[in-house]
This record gives structure tokens, C-alpha cells and sequence, in this order.
């Protein structure tokens, strides 16, 4: 049987349909061979064993035992799937090596991620619990995580919409999509490339009152954060800073997990960003007005223009413990310091009047106090300009402040949590580079009205499953769901153990459940590997992928 196991893997090699950077796909061999597809039938019979064990003779006619094969396939000794053999298993280890590499018992965590609904607009497609617990193979995460391909490219300037010819590093890009699938896209081309990244993820709230999902278990947060900061890990340049800006919610286990995945060693400070606000007279404890930004380095030479941020500075003679003598203190203090890690952005007396004429207006109609932190943090008046209405855009001075310090003109700026853009566009305006990652539609369309007279190329990552998905939630009868799921049987990738000939029966009471409760189903049977197009099936007919992206996407995946 083994030497079967061992035949079977060699021919199936054979077909590039099945492999991705030398590893067999178990899903895609399932989906092909459930599918009776021609190519992988016609490979099977040019082995002699394999077709004595999978084909019957029945009366001339050679019939192809799909089950039996699915069964032969999903078999841990052909392609092991217990446990997560990759990159981001935790488990026991003994002597710094994990168990499994001694065959022995090994406690795992199967790779999960919360691949749907970070990004949801729906209220009803809100739940407390985000993440779809699916156990994948080691070579479904390849798969996952493989690059995809872009479509869509659009180059847009102060003149209008153009054309794409081209891709340079030099040029600003703006990608739609699942931003941990986008992460590992860039990869290919961005490797060790950004100098500077600053995200504004999900503070995990509990407050779904944004456009995005804020209402994790802790867990899922934790694991949405850390696949997406160890792919981001390895974009940086060696001299590299990152800045993570969160609040009391998660800020303390995010430390955490930075600590894990940059080195404690490598984490620089901690700044607290402090604001004002309005107060609730029945409050039990002390106000929570600041955010927390943490600041990790990829190694111990890092970019700090200090002098570049220096503020107005009063020394006083003998400062400093008796050190510094009258001369280097008037020179100190023309020359001004370097802020502390504490910074609150002052406003005119003009400014500060009017937002909090603002604000009170507002608290006359608002109950929720946690609603209230975010009002104020977001709503400082710093240009009327450079503001959007984005419920939890960040002001842009603070963003300008780490753009200048850890980073110089020309560098690659990323945010792949990008909102309304503000990274980029303060990026752009003290002349770098920037990408940015968004997933949100009514979200892009803001940071595309803001960014008129900057010049930038647009592209999408290419929607497969991830299409379905998003036609799934906006479904409002059974009547639309059953043609989206008509469309599912014949272009979507569902997954290989599903029945759907039971489903189209009227089994199992599809029928008789509420339309939330089958959006949820046909959403949870969809394949999560395929939520985009690989790169690897850009040749694929089925995809009716145009000759100019494919050049695009051959052009930027081979940048050096």
C-alpha cells in the first residue's frame, strides 16, 4: 500500500494544476476527482496499479471508484492533515525542536484565520464569534496564502483616470482586498523592502458601531493579528519600524505578541497619544482618554530623524543634574527637544471652541459611552481639508510625526488596515512611497475622493469565493439566494464533503431555515482557500483573466 501511496504522489506531480511550490494540493485532487475531470482520469489510467485499484471493468467500460479514491486521498499517510505541519504551529517541544519532528504526540494549532469577516458592513452578518473554525492541510495553507492575481489596474493622477502600462517600485499602490492575502502577495515583490508600517487595526471594542467587525473573542483577535504581523515582519527592511496603534482593550496582550514575533529586545518605546473630552457625571472610574502606540524595530540599527520632530523647548540652567553648563543649555533650548513619548496635539483657542460645540451637540443624542472615546479621539479639527468624516480616522499630525521620525523621502510607507488613507496620504505629501491595503468598497470610495490630486495605481485582488461571499450577504429574499446558489454548483469552489445533490433534494431541511441562517451555510461550505484567484491559475480559461492583466501581473510579480 505504501508503494502506492508513493506512485500516486509521483503521477500526480505530473499535473501543474495540483501543485504549488512542490506541494500536492489534497483539496484540489478531491475537487477533481469528485468532478470526474478528464485530464486527472486519462494521469490516473497510465499507471497500472493505480488503475487496477481505482477502476472497475463493467462490461468493456472502465468505471472510476471517486469514493474509493477520495478516501485513498484524504488518508493521513498520503498527505498528513491532523495537524498543521507550517509555518505558525505551537505545540510541545523538547530540546528547542516541536515533537512531531521525533513522531511523537504532538499538540498543535491547526492553522485558522478570520479570513470572512473582518471586513463586514452588515449588522446581521455581525456575530460575536468571527472565526470559521475549519482545520486546513499544510498544503491548503500554501494554497491560502499563496500570491493572487491582480486585476482592475487603474492609474489615477490630479488629471483623471488612466490606463496601467507598467508597475515600478516607485510607484504609490492601493490594493482592495482580504489584507492577510494581500501581506502575502506583496511578499513576492515587497520583501524586506518597507521601511515604515503603521496599522490602526481593530481596537476589539465589542462595539460593532464602524464600518468593520470590532467584536472579536479574544482568541480570534489574537490570531487575526498574529498571522497578518508575521507576514509584515518580513516586508520590513532591516532598519525598519512599525507602529501599532490600539487602546486598553488588546494594546497589553499585543505587546505580547510582538514581543514573539519582532524580540523583545527590538521593541523601542511605547507613546501615548492623549485627547480631551466631555465626561459622563455618573463615571465610576477615572476617563480613558488616550491611545497607546507601540513601536518595534526589525533590528538594532533603525531610521530616527529626531531633528526632523524636535518641538520648542525651555532648559533651565544647571539642568540635568547639575550637567549641563549655561552655554549648552541656551543652544538645547533654541535648538528644541525631541517630544516625549506622551504627545497631545494642540489646537487654537478658535479650533478647540468649535469642536467642542461639535461635541456637545453630539452627546445630546448619544447613550453609549464607549462611543463617545472614539468621537473624540477621531474628530480633532487638525485641517478641514485633509478630513474625510471617517468615524475613526487618526488626526494628521500624529501620522506625520512617525512618517518623518522612521523614515526617509523615497521610503515605502504600508498600512493594510489603510480607512480613509490617512497614512498614505501624509506619506505621500512628505514625499514617500506608500501602500495601502483596504478590503471595505464604501471605504475605498472615501479614500478615492480624497486622494484627487494624488497619483497612485489601483488594483484589485481577484475574487473567486470572495465574490459569492459578498453576493451572499447582500441577498434580501430566498428567491436571490437560490440563484446565487444555483451559480455556486457551477463557478464556485465549494468544499469536497459537501452533498450537494442532498442540498438541491431539499435535504436536511435547507428549505425550512431562516435566510440568515442559510446565507450563513452557503457561505460556511464555500472552499476559504479559494477566496481568491493563485497566481499559479492565471493561464486558467475558466477565470476569463484578460491578456493585459496577466501581462501586469507577469510584470510586477517579476520586480527586482
Amino acid at each position: 500500500m505504501q508503494n502506492l501511496y508513493n506512485d500516486l504522489k509521483d503521477l500526480l506531480q505530473q499535473d501543474e494544476r495540483l501543485v504549488v511550490d512542490g506541494k500536492l494540493l489534497k483539496n484540489k485532487i478531491i475537487e477533481l476527482a469528485l468532478a470526474m475531470d478528464g485530464s486527472l482520469l486519462k494521469l490516473l489510467l497510465t499507471h497500472a496499479g493505480l488503475k487496477k485499484h481505482f477502476f472497475s471493468d463493467v462490461e468493456g467500460v472502465l468505471v472510476f471508484d471517486k469514493i474509493k479514491f477520495q478516501k485513498f486521498i484524504s488518508n493521513k499517510q498520503f498527505l498528513p492533515d491532523s495537524y498543521t505541519a507550517f509555518k505558525n504551529k505551537i505545540g510541545l517541544t523538547a530540546n528547542d525542536e516541536f515533537i512531531t519532528e521525533s513522531k511523537e504526540v504532538v499538540l498543535a494549532w491547526p492553522y485558522k484565520d478570520c479570513v470572512l469577516e473582518g471586513g463586514q458592513t452588515k449588522e446581521d452578518a455581525k456575530r460575536n464569534e468571527v472565526f470559521w473554525n475549519e482545520t486546513l492541510a499544510p498544503d491548503e495553507i500554501d494554497q491560502l496564502l499563496s500570491p493572487k492575481v491582480l486585476t482592475n489596474f487603474k492609474k489615477y493622477d490630479k488629471v483623471g483616470e488612466h490606463p496601467v502600462t507598467e508597475i515600478t517600485l516607485n510607484d504609490n499602490l492601493i490594493i482592495k482586498g482580504n489584507n492577510l492575502l494581500a501581506l502575502h502577495s506583496l511578499e513576492k515583490v515587497y520583501r524586506g523592502r518597507v521601511k515604515l508600517i503603521y496599522i490602526d487595526p481593530p481596537y476589539n471594542t465589542g462595539n460593532d458601531s464602524f464600518g468593520y467587525n470590532d467584536k472579536f473573542i479574544h482568541s480570534t483577535w489574537l490570531t487575526f493579528m498574529r498571522n497578518r504581523l508575521s507576514v509584515a515582519k518580513e516586508l520590513l527592511s532591516n532598519d525598519g519600524s512599525i507602529f501599532i496603534q490600539l487602546d486598553w482593550n488588546e494594546v497589553h496582550y499585543c505587546k505580547l505578541l510582538m514581543d514573539e514575533i519582532f524580540g523583545r529586545e527590538f521593541f523601542r518605546n511605547e507613546i501615548i497619544w492623549c485627547y480631551h473630552g466631555p465626561g459622563s457625571p455618573k463615571m465610576s472610574q477615572f476617563n480613558r482618554k488616550h491611545d497607546n502606540i507601540l513601536w518595534y524595530t526589525k533590528g538594532n540599527n533603525w531610521v530616527f530623524n529626531g531633528d526632523d520632530v524636535r518641538m520648542k523647548s525651555e532648559v533651565h540652567v544647571g539642568g540635568f543634574n547639575g550637567e549641563m553648563d549655561s552655554s549648552v543649555s541656551t543652544g538645547y533650548t533654541e535648538k528644541g527637544k525631541i517630544p516625549e513619548d506622551w504627545w497631545e496635539l494642540f489646537h487654537t483657542e478658535e479650533d478647540f471652541i468649535d469642536e467642542m460645540k461639535k461635541l456637545y451637540a453630539d452627546y445630546k443624542n448619544v447613550q453609549d459611552d464607549d462611543w463617545w472615546k472614539f468621537a473624540v479621539a477621531s474628530r480633532f479639527k487638525v485641517d478641514s481639508k485633509k478630513r474625510t468624516g471617517y468615524l475613526t480616522e487618526k488626526p494628521y499630525k500624529l501620522i506625520e510625526r512617525l512618517i518623518k521620525t522612521a523614515s526617509n523621502k523615497g521610503d515605502i510607507v504600508l498600512d493594510f488596515f489603510a480607512g480613509s488613507g490617512t497614512t498614505g496620504y501624509v506619506a505621500n505629501y512628505l514625499d514617500r512611497k506608500f501602500i495601502l491595503v483596504e478590503q471595505l468598497s464604501d471605504t475605498l470610495e472615501i479614500l478615492k475622493k480624497r486622494f484627487k490630486e494624488v497619483t497612485y495605481i489601483h488594483c484589485d485582488l481577484l475574487e473567486l469565493n470572495q465574490l459569492f461571499i459578498e453576493n451572499i450577504q447582500s441577498t434580501t429574499s430566498k428567491e436571490q439566494l437560490q440563484a446565487i446558489w444555483t451559480a455556486m454548483q457551477d463557478k464556485a469552489f465549494i468544499s469536497y464533503n459537501v452533498d450537494i445533490a442532498a442540498i438541491n433534494n431539499k435535504a436536511n431541511g435547507f428549505d425550512d431555515l431562516t435566510l440568515e441562517e442559510q446565507q450563513h451555510f452557503l457561505i460556511e461550505i464555500l472552499d476559504k482557500n479559494m477566496l481568491y484567484v493563485p497566481y499559479t491559475s492565471i493561464d486558467d480559461k475558466d477565470y476569463n483573466i484578460s491578456e493585459e492583466d496577466k501581462k501586469l501581473n507577469r510584470q510586477f510579480y517579476s520586480l527586482k
